[in-house]
Parts: structure tokens; sequence; C-alpha cells
């Protein structure tokens, strides 16, 4: 099939989550199984760096949209690895910002211009796609872009629209009276009207109501967002659109998080000899300036620190378990200002137990996945989840909330029957996450002897599942084909 993938985020280029990850590999996959794949995104200042090589594709290409003249050209790099092409939308004024995203007047503008130039790309290159395959708000007027703007053109005969759900929460809702600059101001009676007379015009909608087929990044995920608890306002329509709503898990780059094999580690592991592991766990923990005690094992928590990634449970309930309990505390990231000065605080209150850094890198974050015992993941929602996958494949036991991909991908473990992947909390309280932490610490035990020995069969349980895009790609092949 042809297909153009449409994103904000593509990595290594541009990339603030799980998205960027997903730009990447998905098309990835998709061309390793023949398809003929192109990526479009907009070329934000941070792309051009990395003494990256650029081909100019379209020199100048004026879209008048409600009387903004916006001028952009097109440039081309392949995605790094692959022939797969990624197709740069450039224009300065829109996204040459230190930010991928904002609450500037224009952050419409800058995305309904990535819309317009995606199909046009296509007209330039007489590439007939199969399907166009959207990602969250930043790329959803494209559906009805093609049925009100691009119908006349046979070159899109044939086509028809995925579009994934990354995270609900975000929707791209804006006043509606910026219609105009979506250059669909003709084809207003196509939004939803009760959103227009509340004076509210919103991109992500707008999507859900002209895709072919929807898509969101787990199982669980898709059930949640059909409730009115989760649906974020949306739930009437997504419940509507049942019948063409698929949760498909993501996957994870194999080769990128491969401990047998990962250059950002001292030296590598695998399930069949767990050795180096523990060279990890003291090299974290010699990174992080805290005592290395093979007995002790070390919790860590990687993540955006926000109220969507429960940190604000974390803040009442790790104090009075470390407290009372012997562990250690590994935190990476930045977020909020209150969450950032908790976990300074808390490290200098147990400074033997407890290390934060929120100067994030790659290479430390991938140090963090191997040198850890156990992973904390107590989001309050989590469409899919990437850490809690990456702790697996480096044997690095996950604690979680039972929520959307989290819950889809980590299963209770039973000392009993040797099977479970992790430690899952159902209630989401002081109370649940205590409980998961003092369960992990039970099933740790001292650490050594027969306890060693159930830990490892822990871990290994978590190491062999199959977690890599190749074990995905074939989902999506579905969803496509039904739309032929």
């Amino acid at each position: 099939m042809n297909i153009l993938f449409a994103s904000s985020e593509v990595a290594p280029f541009a990339k603030t989550g799980g998205l960027g990850d997903v730009g990447s590999a998905l098309p990835r996959a998709l061309a390793a199984e023949g398809h003929d794949v192109r990526v479009v995104m907009p070329m934000y200042s941070r792309v051009k760096g990395g003494g990256r090589q650029f081909t100019e594709v379209i020199p100048e290409l004026w879209m008048d949209l409600g009387g903004t003249r916006v001028k952009v050209s097109i440039y081309e790099s392949p995605l790094p690895g692959t022939k797969v092409p990624v197709y740069f939308v450039r224009c300065p004024p829109l996204y040459d910002r230190p930010s991928l995203y904002g609450n500037s007047p224009d952050e419409h503008l800058r995305f309904a211009v990535l819309n317009w130039a995606a199909l046009k790309l296509c007209q330039y290159l007489r590439f007939a796609p199969d399907v166009i395959h959207c990602n969250d708000w930043q790329t959803s007027l494209i559906p009805l872009l093609l049925r009100a703007r691009f119908s006349w053109d046979k070159l899109f005969a044939n086509t028809r629209t995925v579009l994934t759900i990354h995270n609900l929460g975000h929707q791209g809702t804006f006043p509606s009276n910026i219609m105009r600059e979506t250059g669909l101001q003709d084809s207003w009676y196509l939004f939803h009207q009760d959103e227009l007379n509340a004076g509210r015009l919103g991109f992500l909608m707008t999507g859900l109501l002209y895709a072919n087929a929807i898509t969101t990044v787990s199982p669980t995920y898709a059930r949640e967002i059909q409730t009115r608890e989760q649906g974020v306002g949306l739930d009437h329509i997504l419940r509507q659109r049942s019948d063409v709503l698929t949760g498909i898990l993501n996957g994870i780059d194999e080769d990128e998080w491969n401990p047998a094999a990962d250059k950002h580690l001292p030296v590598g592991f695998n399930a069949e000899s767990l050795r180096g592991k523990e060279v990890c766990k003291k090299a974290l923990l010699d990174a992080v300036r805290l005592p290395y005690r093979r007995e002790v094992p070390v919790f860590s928590l990687v993540a955006r620190l926000v109220w969507q990634k429960g940190i604000d449970l974390v803040e009442s309930t790790l104090p009075n378990l470390l407290r009372h309990h012997k562990f250690q505390l590994v935190v990476l990231g930045k977020g909020e200002h209150k969450y950032e000065e908790f976990f300074r605080l808390l490290a200098r209150a147990f400074p033997q137990k407890v290390a934060y850094d929120s100067a994030f890198s790659e290479p430390r974050a991938h140090l963090v996945e191997a040198g850890s015992d156990v992973f904390l993941m107590p989001s309050r929602y989590e469409p899919c989840g990437l850490n809690q996958m990456y702790s697996l494949r480096y044997g690095t036991v996950p604690l979680v909330h039972k929520t959307g991909g989290l819950a889809d991908t980590v299963w209770q473990y039973n000392p009993r029957s040797g099977r479970g992947t992790g430690f899952v909390f159902e209630h989401f309280d002081e109370g649940g996450l205590s409980w998961a932490v003092r369960r992990a610490l039970e099933v740790w035990g001292s650490g050594t002897g027969e306890y060693r020995t159930r830990w490892e069969a822990l871990m290994r349980n978590g190491m062999q599942l199959p977690l890599g895009w190749k074990h995905r790609v074939g989902r999506y092949e579905e969803v496509y084909r039904k739309l032929r």
C-alpha cells in the first residue's frame, strides 16, 4: 500500500514524548513489510541540527487560508537507517521556535498549514496514498480537507484516513473565529454545530467525525475513552464511532532498547545471562552518588513530573515508605516546579536513599532502566506508556496503576504460580500505591538465595515478552485493509 504518515513529531528529528517514537517506529515497521511509506512533519528549528542533510523538494508553495497568505517550502531527508523519505514543511515564521508547541495566538495556523501542506505534497509528488495516517489533533483536519477541498482530484479517489489518538487530553480546541484560517470557512456546516454555537472549534473532534478509522494506543484505553470519566468530553462521539475504533498497543524499538547491545551501558545482559544487570546497578548508583548495596532494591521513576503521571500520589506516599523500609529511589525528569522541588527536598531528607536529576538525557535514561530493580509508573491515566515496556525488556520489574496500556502490558505477579510480570494496584490512592510497594519489597525479600531466584524468574517473565513493532505492525495492516 501507499501510506502517507502525517505527524507533528518524528524521532530523532523532533520529539516530546511517545508520539515522536511512534512517528519513527511505525513507518519504519510498515516499510519493512514492503509498503511505500512517506512521512510528513514540520521543519522545526531543532530539526536542522545534528549535521543532517536535507534536499529541497518544493522551493515555494503558497497557501491562502482565509486571507492569510502563507509561504512554505518542502525539504526531504531519510528516516535514519531506512530509505523512508521524511518531508519537512519549512516555514520559519511558524516553526522556528524554541518549543514544538505553545499557547501562541497562531497555534491553530501552524498546524492547519501542516494539514494543507501534506495533501499538496501528495499532489506535487503525484503520490496517491491508499491510507493517510493522521496522528493527534495536529493533523486531524486532513480527513475533512480531503472531503471538502481535495475530493475533485482523482489522485485521492481511493484514499482513506486513519486517525490515531495518542492522548485524548490534547484536543486542539480553539475559538471558532479561527475557522477562516483553517481554509474551511465555506464548509462551516461540516463542523460540529453545537461546538461552533458554543464558540469552539476542535481539530481532534473534527478528525474523529470524518476519519474512516480511529485507533488508539492500547485496547484498555480504547474502552476507557468511551466513558464519561475518561472521555474528556469526546466520549459521546467515540461511542457513536465505536465500530471503527480499535486499540492497538504501541511497540518499542528493540534495536534501540536492547540490553544485550545497548551502547549506553557499561556491560550488556540478557534473560539467559543477568550478571551484567548488577554491574549496571552499581554504575547507576555511582552515577547518582548513592551507596551500592546488592541486597537493597533500587526503585526508579523516569517521567514528566505532572499531574497525569500520579506524581502527587508519589508525593503523599513515598516519604513514609522510605522512612520505614529499605529501598533506594532514583528519579529522572522535569515538570511542574512544585514536584521538582519535592524531589529535591526528598533527596536532602534521605541522602543515602534518594537521588533526583532533572537534566534528562537518553544515556542516563537507558542506565536508569538497566540499573533499577523496580520501575514506578503510578499514572492516573496512561494511553499506552513506553517506559514500562522498556523496563520489562531490561528486567526491571514495573510497578503500575491499572489503567490504559499499563493494564495491557503488566500483570500481577503470583509467587505461587510464578506467573506475572510486575506489581499492579487498582485503587488510585495512597493505600493502593503503598500496598504495591510493600508487595514488591516482600517478593524481593533479602535479595539473596531463594528470594533472588524468585526475583530473577520474575525478571525473565518480562524480558521474554514480544514487545517490538514487528509484533504490532500487523494490527495496523488489518485496519488499513478493512478500508480498501
